[in-house]
């Protein structure tokens, strides 16, 4: 019997190319999404979980007084105090929050290395971190304040067969650290080091008294994970005492007055086992990923796929009136209602791995470009992807397939047999349904995409009150450089610089553009408070900017005071602290007295989809350690001949500025660009799926279209007869079309409309979802529904009637 079914299959497959090719095709389409969302999702979700300290490592997150911000960092004052206060912490440890590049140009026996993924931190990292040492041991890195451990593969690069263990590392800014461990990286964790480096002790003590410098990332690892709330109070409690009421009593207002003004500073710790995918702020320096774009991934891909299953659905019953004839002959030689329902659920279940087939081979092919789509490394390992593949072939099975075989299964042997195929109104209703559902999943698509591409479109074209246009970002190195000079040797040569031909303009700053960088500090004003991000520049950055000022004047250097105390803020600060903060006022910064001269309206550095935070502006020279956090040297050059010149540019940086790093610029534009780069990727993901949901919907609306229309023959045939034109045939023939397209509109208005209005939430400056969005949406629907209707319609009124009539 099995091989008389496998017989049928194979060759109603080859009779029925086209049918075989839309289902399989529909099918593969569907598992595939489903393939790549779940690659996705395994891979985020998994970080950290080879971590056996990954529900008691906690990252101490700071909300800095009124402004609601959080940040990921601490002060070296709080880790002393803690240890006294609380025995419910086992371990501490102190980091940089980012992988620490400065001076990475290093020297290993007397050559030179560059060097990039460093981070900064104290001997107890590998307890938080148990990164499994191949050579070398952790204790002997633990029992060294000041020490390096090396990844393998890096170890491997820099010292190839020679044992690295108590090698020196000498960096450009003259620090020298021995090697005492060479360890293995685990995938997905979030610090993913090739140098570990036990150095930040020194600067810790330093600053172990100076309330106000969050400058570091702080671990805690607790001895009990469900002390977290008793310890965060601990935290909580500290801050008060030591910040709140101290800054109260300084001000001469009660603690209550002082929190109303300036709200004060609480702590709250984030586990390791949830950074990755939390909604607040981490300190990792891997980042965090997108949960709200995962949730996305998944739902859209279990969209599709049950886009698929519709489809096959509904092609897999039209294609049964053709075998209507076969089931009632198998029924009248004792065939019974379960081995047909048998039979088709093996044809299924055939279908089903030729589809299978097809998307494993549709993932392999375009697994670089998912994985360039989404900045991911993602393999696919048939292995330990297994057990997804068995309950995404259980599912598409049983719900491809149970339907069908019923439906044929329940035909009636006599009605069959003599050429009556129709069926109970509870069949019609059903498919009718899942029609609507199709269409209400397309409307759900087209309307997404447009929203998407509407919103990248205002991004891009978004005015950042700043013109980056042929300025070029050159990175500014040389950490050799301490105690302010790296900021008197770009003055040296900037003179040179200038004598380029092309160049126009040359500036530096504190800052990066495209990215959230910069310091903060806060300070008040009339009781009003404001943390406000500075930057400190060249003279001449407000207008190779073209920056506007509202009021006052720039940064001037024929004021020799514009060194020393005067300051410009933007339109966002004053809004903060009030209009009698206004031009010639003088305010306290950090202990210093400081005078505005200048209002510039506001602009944008980070990007588009950032709002633009309150910004105290000064000259290099007004702050000493300013000088120290210069990144970028920016130069504005004439767009005729701009390849000549960069060339000209780079010759000159490497004779006269940096013989020993890599000459590295990018255009800032570019920068800007990136800065929203994984929105753009959603926007081109939305659009593949858009196409890829329309031309599955459109397969399942041609094979319902194609089941209706067949049914209909002989009343076409009838009405023919009787001189219907072909105009009125078409009009009844698709309007329950339009019918189901408009429910199918309406029931995704909703569901789109609050769920892109979440996804928008991501963004600072964002559109308005427009009412003419879903008018375009529904007139695209409803004319691709009337293209592939009307083509299978107006095919119908061609029959001959005479084939259909003559046995009436």
């Amino acid at each position: 019997m099995l091989k008389s079914w496998l017989k049928i299959y194979f060759r109603n497959t080859i009779k029925n190319k086209g049918f075989t090719f839309l289902t399989i095709l529909g099918l593969a389409i569907g598992i595939a999404g489903v393939i790549f969302s779940t690659l996705y999702w395994k891979d985020e979700t998994s970080y950290n979980k080879w971590n056996p300290n990954k529900d008691k490592v906690f990252e101490v997150l700071t909300k800095i007084g009124k402004t609601n911000d959080t940040w990921p960092t601490n002060e070296a004052t709080l880790v002393n105090i803690l240890k006294n206060k609380t025995d419910k912490v086992e371990e501490y440890c102190y980091y940089f929050p980012w992988y620490d590049n400065y001076g990475s140009n290093v020297t290993i026996n007397n050559k030179k290395e560059f060097i990039d993924k460093t981070i900064v931190t104290q001997n107890t990292f590998f307890k938080f971190f148990p990164f499994e040492f191949v050579k070398g041991n952790q204790s002997d890195f633990e029992k060294n304040k000041v020490g390096i451990a090396i990844e393998e593969e890096e170890a491997k690069r820099v010292f190839g067969r020679k044992n690295p263990i108590n090698q020196i590392i000498q960096f450009s800014d003259g620090r020298s650290f021995v090697i005492y461990g060479v360890y293995q990286l685990k995938k997905n964790s979030s610090i993913l080091p090739k140098y570990v480096i036990a150095g930040i002790d020194e600067e810790i003590k330093k600053n172990e008294n100076n309330w106000g410098s969050y400058n570091y990332g702080l671990l805690l690892k607790l001895k009990n994970p469900e002390d977290k709330q008793n310890v965060t109070q601990t935290i909580n409690q500290i801050y008060f005492d030591n910040r709140t009421a101290k800054d109260a009593k300084n001000n001469g207002v009660s603690v209550e007055q002082y929190v109303k003004e300036n709200g004060k500073y609480e702590a709250s710790l984030q586990s390791l086992s949830e950074a990755r995918l939390s909604d607040q702020v981490s300190g990792f320096p891997e980042g965090k990923g997108n949960a709200l774009f995962l949730k996305i991934i998944l739902g859209l891909s279990i969209l599709i796929l049950i886009l698929s299953v519709i489809n096959y659905v509904n092609l897999a019953s039209a294609q049964a009136l053709k075998r209507a004839k076969e089931v009632g002959v198998r029924k009248v030689f004792g065939a019974t209602k379960n081995q047909v329902i048998f039979q088709f659920m093996i044809e299924t279940i055939l279908t089903t791995v030729l589809a299978f087939l097809c998307a494993l081979t549709v993932v392999e092919v375009l697994l670089p470009s998912y994985n360039e789509l989404i900045n991911k490394q993602l393999e696919l390992n048939l292995i330990s992807f297994l057990p997804h593949f068995i309950l995404i072939f259980i599912i598409v099975v049983v719900f491809s397939g149970l339907f069908p075989a019923i439906y044929v299964a329940n035909f009636q042997v006599i009605k069959v047999l003599k050429g009556n195929f129709s069926r109970s109104k509870n069949g019609i209703w059903l498919r009718n349904t899942m029609l609507i559902i199709q269409f209400t999943i397309a409307t759900f698509f087209i309307v997404s995409s447009f929203i998407v591409t509407h919103q990248m479109d205002y991004m891009a074209k978004k005015d950042l009150g700043l013109k980056g246009d042929q300025i070029i970002s050159i990175a500014y190195y040389r950490y050799d450089l301490k105690d302010g000079k790296r900021y008197k040797y770009y003055q040296s040569f900037k003179p040179d610089l200038l004598k380029i031909k092309g160049v126009e303009a040359v500036n530096t700053g504190t800052f990066q553009f495209g990215t959230n960088s910069g310091a903060t500090s806060g300070f008040d004003f009339n009781g009003n408070f404001v943390q406000a991000t500075n930057f400190a520049f060249d003279f001449g950055l407000v207008d190779m900017l073209k920056i506007q000022l509202k009021e006052g004047r720039n940064l001037d250097p024929n004021f020799s005071s514009d060194t020393i105390e005067n300051v410009l803020v933007n339109e966002t600060t004053q809004k903060i602290l009030g209009k009698d903060f206004k031009i010639n006022t003088t305010f306290k910064w950090n202990d210093r007295k400081f005078k505005l001269v200048g209002i510039v309206k506001d602009f944008n550095l980070s990007g588009p989809n950032d709002e633009i935070p309150p910004m105290l502006l000064m000259n290099m020279k007004t702050v000493n350690w300013m000088g120290e956090n210069m990144r970028s040297v920016f130069v504005k050059i004439d767009a005729e001949n701009a390849s000549e010149t960069i060339a000209a540019i780079e010759k000159f940086w490497k004779a006269k500025v940096d013989q020993d790093y890599p000459f590295e610029y990018e255009f800032v534009d570019k920068q800007f660009a990136r800065s929203y780069e994984n929105y753009t990727k959603q926007e081109k993901m939305f659009k593949i799926l858009n196409v890829i949901v329309i031309t599955i919907a459109l397969f399942g609306l041609f094979a319902l279209s194609s089941y209706t229309i067949e049914r209909k023959y002989k009343e076409i045939a009838i009405r023919k007869v009787l001189g219907a034109e072909t105009s009125s045939l078409l009009q009844i023939l698709s309007k329950q079309y339009i019918y189901f397209a408009f429910i199918g509109f309406a029931l995704a208005i909703l569901p789109s409309y609050f769920l892109m209005q979440k996804w928008l939430e991501n963004f600072a400056y964002r559109i308005d979802i427009s009412i003419w969005i879903y008018v375009f949406a529904f007139i695209l629907l409803l004319s691709l529904t009337l293209i592939v209707v009307l083509i299978k319609a107006y095919s119908a009124t061609r029959i001959n009637s005479l084939n259909y009539l003559k046995y009436e």
